[in-house]
């Protein structure tokens, strides 16, 4: 099940961040090596006290965590513009109510494959992006931006994410980061659901509940 969790829920769901942050080192720094900020052991920056939206696969039974992503709204600090703002021209407006950023976004590789017959990486991340294309159509997200290196685009196409490359820049480490937009709409979402073969809906509001239109709170 796929969830987003907001500010306002972050103490019933206590158990589950904590299991992201977690989650994130393992990921984020002890795989990939990103030098990035650790508070205790969790992978936590600045971002994560601005108080984002996070989108969250978990077992409703359980409340284990199999993969999360960061969703954070344009009008306020992202690493899009605080960090990442060489990847995209100057003219390009990104800021905006309905435009978010996704960051953070990774799955855990053991739990997918315990669980879900052998599901591989891929797959698991495909499924992600495609419950994030649910979650912004139900809550009047037309525009998911994010920051990855050049060949998730080969990726994303995979999952069949149409993605817009809007600028790519190096400096930030071994290969060139890039910007690319998804612009969110049923045919995004249906043309995800073909390439998946995933045709009922991931994305529930909260725990026990059927999808439905909610604003995000920004």
């Amino acid at each position: 099940m796929f969830i987003t969790i907001q500010p306002h829920q972050f103490a019933q769901y206590q158990d589950i961040l904590l299991q992201m942050y977690k989650l994130r080192k393992s990921v984020f720094v002890d795989e990939l090596g990103w030098s990035v900020d650790i508070r205790d052991g969790l992978e936590k920056d600045t971002y994560d006290d601005f108080g984002p939206a996070y989108l969250v696969w978990i077992n409703p039974q359980t409340r284990a965590l199999y993969g999360s992503m960061r969703l954070m709204p344009t009008t306020g600090p992202t690493l899009l513009y605080d960090v990442f703002r060489d990847t995209f021209p100057a003219a390009a407006a990104l800021s905006a109510p309905g435009i978010w950023e996704a960051t953070r976004t990774c799955v855990d590789a053991e739990a997918v494959a315990r669980d879900f017959g052998g599901m591989s990486v891929n797959r698991a991340l495909g499924l992600l992006c495609l419950a994030t294309g649910e979650c912004a159509l139900a809550h009047g997200i037309h525009t998911v931006v994010c920051n990855y290196e050049p060949h998730m685009k080969r990726v994303y196409a995979s999952y069949g994410a149409r993605l817009e490359e809007l600028g790519r820049a190096d400096g930030f480490g071994k290969r060139p980061v890039c910007c690319g937009l998804f612009s969110i709409s049923e045919s995004f979402v249906a043309g995800m659901q073909s390439a998946l073969g995933q045709f009922d809906p991931l994305y529930r509001h909260r725990l026990n509940v059927a999808p439905q239109r909610h604003d995000l709170a920004a």
